[in-house]
C-alpha cells in the first residue's frame, strides 16, 4: 500500500486526531443522523448523535462512582449495544476498556482481573457465581454496572450486595448528567486486550489510542470502506475482530455498522442479506463452516462486496467469490500488539497461500534467526520481527509485566514468535508457530494456562499441553495434553474432561489425552514440545470426539 489515504476521507490524517472520542465527536458532527449501531435481534439502532451523547452519560456517570482519568473499565458482557456504549464510554471519560473473555472463570479469570486492578466493572449477571469464585481478585472494583434483563440485574445487585460490592444497573448510566470530561490524546492509553501466553500467563496488551485507530484505519483502507457500506460482524465484541476491525473502522469510515449476536454459519447469508451488508470480516474457522453450508440458489442475492478473512482459505477462494457474488477477499498477518504489517491489497492477485505484502508506511520487518536475531535469506523460514514507523501506532509493553515486555522487545525489535518466509516478490507466507500458543474456533489458547489448570487435578504429577490440526482448512488446532500420573494413581480420560469442565473454558477442554510415564525433556528440565508434537495423536490416545458449538440460548 503505497500511498495510504490516496482513495479515502482525510478526516482524520494527524496522527494527532487518533483517538475514538475525537473520532466519535467529529463523526457525530458531520452527520448527526445516519445510524452507526444497528443492533438488529435487539431492534435497537443508534445515531451518530445518539452513540455520541450516551458515550458521554457512561463515561460520566463511571467517573461520578469514584474512577479516576487513567483507570481500568473491566468489560465481561455478550454481544449488545451496552458494550459499544462500555468501550466508548470509558474512552471519552479518560478510561481504560479491560474485554474479558465471557468463557474465562477460575484462574484464567482471577489472572485478568488482579493484573488490570479495575475500577469499574461492566457484567453480565450470568457470570457473577464465576466473579465471587475469584472475589478477592475484584477487590479494586469501586462499582458494578449489572447489564440484562431488570429481574436478573435486581437479583444480581441484591448478591453482590451481600459480599459488600456497589453494584447498579447499567441502565441508570444511560442517562447520567454529563461532566466536562477530561481531553484524550492519541498517546494515551486506550485499551488492555489479553494475548495468550505461550510459556507463562496471557499478557495484557498495552494500546494505546493510536494504536488502536492504526488498526482500524488499515482495515479502512484494505476493505475500502465509505459512508455508503455497512459493515456486518458477528464475532464476540471482546475480540479485536469485532471491535477494532469491524466497530471501529465503521466509526472512522462513518459507515454504518451490524453487529449480530453470534456467528452463526446457518444464519450467515441471510443476516448478510437482511443487514445490506457490504463488508464482513471471517476468523479462523468461520469461513469454511459457511462453505459446507448446503448451497442455495439465491446465494448471491446479497450486497456483500468485500470480505475481511485471517487467514483466507485458499482453496476454496474462486468458487467462494463465485458462489455468493463476492468481489474480493482481502487477508492480513498482524497481532493485537502489532496491527498489522503484512496485507494484501483490495482486488490484487496474490499467490496460493500468500498472507500480504509489507504496508513499509507504517512498519518496517524481518525475518529472523530466532535465536540470533540475524536476518534470514530471501525463502528461508525466520521470526517474524516487527518495529513502527510513528511512536504510539503499536503497544506500549504488557500491563503490570516488565519482564515479559523486555523479552519481547529484546534488541528494540517486537518479536512475534511466527516463523514466516518471503518470496523473491516481497509476499510473506505464515509457515508455523514458534510459539507453544493455540488457537481453536476463534479463541486464543495459552497451553500454560491449560497446563496449570490441569495439574492441580489429584492423580496428575504432569501435563503439557500442545495443539494439533483440526479438520478445518483454517489452520486451527484442537487441544491435546500428555499426562504422567501420580505415582499410583490411573489417569482416566472422562474424570479429566469432567475436571476440565469446571477449570477451563469450554474451547480450552483438551480433544485428546495422552497418559505418558514421563515427559521428554531438556538437559535443563524444560519439556521438548517438538517431540509431543511429533508423537501426536496415536491408538492409545482418548478422544472426546469434536465438540458441537453452543446452542443458541432460546
Amino acid at each position: 500500500m503505497t500511498n495510504y489515504y490516496q482513495e479515502y476521507d482525510p478526516t482524520f490524517q494527524s496522527r494527532f486526531d487518533w483517538s475514538s472520542p475525537t473520532v466519535l465527536r467529529e463523526r457525530a458532527r458531520r452527520h448527526p443522523e445516519k445510524i452507526y449501531l444497528d443492533v438488529p435481534w435487539a431492534k435497537e439502532s443508534f445515531t451518530y448523535q445518539e452513540t455520541l451523547d450516551i458515550a458521554e452519560s457512561v463515561g460520566s456517570g463511571m467517573l461520578k462512582a469514584g474512577a479516576d482519568v487513567g483507570d481500568r473499565v473491566l468489560i465481561m458482557i455478550p454481544n449488545s449495544s451496552a458494550y459499544i456504549f462500555a468501550w466508548l464510554g470509558s474512552s471519552v471519560a479518560g478510561l481504560v476498556e479491560v474485554p474479558i473473555n465471557t468463557a474465562y472463570r477460575g484462574a484464567f479469570l482471577s489472572h485478568q482481573v488482579s493484573t488490570t486492578t479495575p475500577s469499574i466493572a461492566v457484567i453480565s449477571p450470568e457470570y457473577i457465581e464465576r466473579i465471587l469464585d475469584v472475589e478477592e481478585a475484584f477487590d479494586t472494583v469501586k462499582h458494578f454496572y449489572l447489564v440484562g434483563k431488570d429481574e436478573q440485574v435486581d437479583q444480581g445487585i441484591q448478591i453482590l450486595g451481600k459480599h459488600g460490592k456497589n453494584a447498579s444497573n447499567w441502565k441508570a448510566l444511560l442517562n447520567e448528567e454529563k461532566l466536562e470530561l477530561p481531553r484524550v490524546k492519541y498517546s494515551d492509553l486506550g485499551s488492555i486486550f489479553f494475548t495468550s501466553g505461550t510459556t507463562g500467563l496471557s499478557k495484557g496488551v498495552m494500546m494505546p489510542h493510536a494504536h488502536m485507530y492504526l488498526f482500524a484505519d488499515e482495515t479502512v483502507s484494505l476493505t475500502r470502506l465509505t459512508e455508503e457500506d455497512t459493515y456486518m460482524s458477528c464475532g464476540p465484541l471482546f475480540h479485536g475482530n469485532s471491535q477494532f476491525l469491524a466497530a471501529y473502522p465503521a466509526l472512522i469510515a462513518g459507515s454504518r455498522y451490524v453487529l449480530q449476536e453470534r456467528f452463526s454459519a446457518s444464519e450467515w447469508i441471510n443476516q448478510i442479506r437482511v443487514s445490506k451488508a457490504t463488508v464482513t470480516n471471517f476468523i479462523g474457522v468461520m469461513m469454511d463452516f459457511v462453505w459446507q453450508q448446503e448451497r442455495k440458489p439465491d446465494d448471491k442475492d446479497n450486497d456483500l462486496r468485500c470480505v475481511f478473512a485471517a487467514p483466507t482459505a485458499s482453496s476454496i477462494l474462486e468458487e467462494y467469490k463465485e458462489r455468493f457474488g463476492i468481489e474480493a477477499f482481502v487477508e492480513v498477518f498482524g497481532l493485537t500488539e502489532t496491527c498489522m504489517p503484512i496485507l494484501t491489497p483490495y482486488g490484487i492477485d496474490r499467490p496460493a497461500g500468500a498472507a500480504g505484502l509489507l504496508n513499509k508506511e507504517w512498519f518496517d520487518i524481518r525475518l529472523v534467526d530466532s535465536e540470533t536475531d540475524e536476518e534470514v535469506q530471501i525463502g528461508e523460514v525466520g521470526e517474524l520481527i516487527v518495529r513502527a514507523v510513528f511512536p504510539w501506532t503499536s503497544c506500549q509493553g504488557y500491563y503490570a509485566m516488565p519482564d515479559k515486555t523486555a523479552e519481547a522487545f529484546r534488541n528494540l525489535w517486537f518479536h512475534t514468535g511466527d516463523g514466516l518466509k518471503r518470496d523473491k516478490d516481497g509476499w510473506y507466507y505464515f509457515v508455523d508457530r514458534l510459539k507453544d500458543a493455540l488457537r481453536r474456533r476463534g479463541e486464543n489458547i495459552s497451553s500454560y494456562e491449560v497446563e496449570q489448570a490441569l495439574v492441580s487435578h489429584p492423580s496428575i504429577e504432569e501435563v503439557a499441553a500442545i495443539g494439533v490440526p483440526a479438520d478445518q482448512e483454517a489452520g486451527e488446532d484442537e487441544v491435546m495434553v500428555f499426562i504422567v500420573p501420580e505415582h499410583g494413581q490411573e489417569v482416566i480420560a472422562e474424570e479429566i474432561w469432567e475436571y476440565s469442565k469446571k477449570q477451563l473454558p469450554d474451547f480450552a477442554i483438551p480433544r485428546y489425552i495422552q497418559v505418558l510415564s514421563e515427559l521428554p525433556k531438556t538437559p535443563s528440565e524444560k519439556v521438548r514440545k517438538i517431540e509431543l508434537r511429533e508423537m501426536g495423536v496415536g491408538p492409545d490416545t482418548s478422544d472426546r470426539g469434536p465438540q458441537p458449538r453452543r446452542k443458541k440460548r432460546s
